[in-house]
């Protein structure tokens, strides 16, 4: 699949709408819970990317599963991490909370490959992280008091699995094993329904609640992993980088409008400081190309 840039821009828009209907959509389950929520979309996207992978790869995709190295396993553990985290974390505290916290991810992400691989960080990014730890301790500190600081700790977790999946796949690069991005989100698919099956029983998901988790299977998590891949085959990072904040955005917005769920001014300031910092190191290192 070939792209010009802007059907790729508008391809990745739509993505990051794809990505974000995880709030709005947890927020009307019946009575699937915590655990089993995580299971049952982790297993429909393990359904659907077995259908989407030989559509996009070929069947030889199989075969590159077979030949993996540990690198790839290790990533899809990341991405396991990732996927429950994040499902845990929408049934623990506001969706506008988890995506806050999850837009930090590219500064913790500068933060672990400075220190595992060596990657410089130039003054402009200390200068963001700065400004989002700001945004993020303000909205820690109004959650001491509000009861809902385990569920932003947990989402944290995302940031942090994805930041060691980047680094483990550049050092993987470095040594000449590039690590191929949808097989390894498809292992963490796979890791962590089996993670959460025990957890996950017994089962109380409706009818009604299954429908709706592979609705994010498919929809939320497989179709848009394997569209942002072709993407990024003419996107710039910092264009993919600026172009996935709409999903904190649009995030908040549907769970806003679609359940009623109204985000705190804490919220609103923490997230306005990190989406800010990250436009700025975004933008300032396109201007100069770094």
């Amino acid at each position: 699949m070939k792209l010009s840039h802007p059907q790729a821009v508008a391809l990745m828009v739509a993505v990051t709408l794809m990505w974000s209907i995880a709030g709005v959509i947890t927020r009307h389950l019946e009575q699937a819970r915590s655990f089993e929520v995580t299971f049952w979309r982790s297993f429909f996207t393990v359904l659907s990317l077995l259908v989407l992978l030989p559509f996009f790869q070929g069947r030889a995709v199989f075969g590159k599963l077979r030949r993996a190295g540990p690198a790839l396993w290790l990533s899809g553990l990341c991405w396991s991490v990732m996927f429950t985290a994040f499902m845990v974390a929408l049934t623990l505290t506001s969706v506008a909370n988890v995506l806050v916290t999850m837009a930090i991810g590219p500064f913790l992400t500068a933060l672990v490959a400075r220190i595992f691989i060596g990657h410089r960080i130039p003054l402009r990014t200390w200068v963001a992280i700065a400004m989002a730890g700001t945004g993020i301790a303000a909205m820690y500190a109004t959650q001491l008091s509000g009861g809902q600081l385990a569920g932003t700790l947990v989402a944290l977790c995302v940031p942090l699995a994805a930041a060691g999946n980047w680094t483990l796949t550049q050092r993987a690069h470095r040594e000449g094993h590039d690590v191929d991005l949808v097989p390894a989100v498809l292992v963490g698919a796979a890791l962590s329904s089996l993670a959460t099956l025990p957890l996950a029983m017994p089962f109380a998901a409706s009818w009604h609640d299954i429908g709706l988790l592979a609705l994010l299977g498919l929809v939320q998590l497989a179709i848009p992993c394997a569209l942002s891949v072709v993407c990024a085959r003419v996107l710039k990072a910092p264009e993919i980088a600026l172009l996935a904040l709409l999903e904190v955005i649009f995030g908040i917005l549907l769970a806003w409008i679609g359940a009623d769920e109204t985000p705190t001014q804490a919220v609103l300031a923490g997230g306005t400081l990190v989406i800010g910092a990250l436009v700025m190191n975004e933008l300032v290192g396109w201007r100069q190309g770094t």
